[in-house]
C-alpha cells in the first residue's frame, strides 16, 4: 500500500478538503478576487490614457531658433 495517495488521489483529496472546511470562505474569496481585478483593470485604463493624452512639450531653445 505504498502507493495509495499516488497520481490525481492527492489533488481530490485536497479539492474535497477544500469544500468541507474552505466553503464558507470561498464567496468572500472570489468577490475579493472580483474587486482586485476590477481596480486592475481600471488602472491599466488609466495609465493607458495618461500615456496617449500626453504630448510631448516644444523646448525653449527650438522656438528662439524659428524666431531669428
Amino acid at each position: 500500500m505504498p502507493n495509495a495517495l499516488s497520481g490525481w488521489h492527492l489533488p481530490v483529496l485536497l479539492f474535497i478538503i477544500l469544500l468541507i472546511w474552505g466553503a464558507p470562505k470561498l464567496p468572500g474569496l472570489a468577490r475579493s478576487l472580483g474587486q482586485s481585478m476590477n481596480i486592475f483593470k481600471s488602472e491599466i485604463r488609466s495609465g493607458k490614457k495618461t500615456e496617449g493624452d500626453s504630448t510631448p512639450a516644444e523646448a525653449p531653445a527650438d522656438d528662439a531658433q524659428t524666431k531669428n
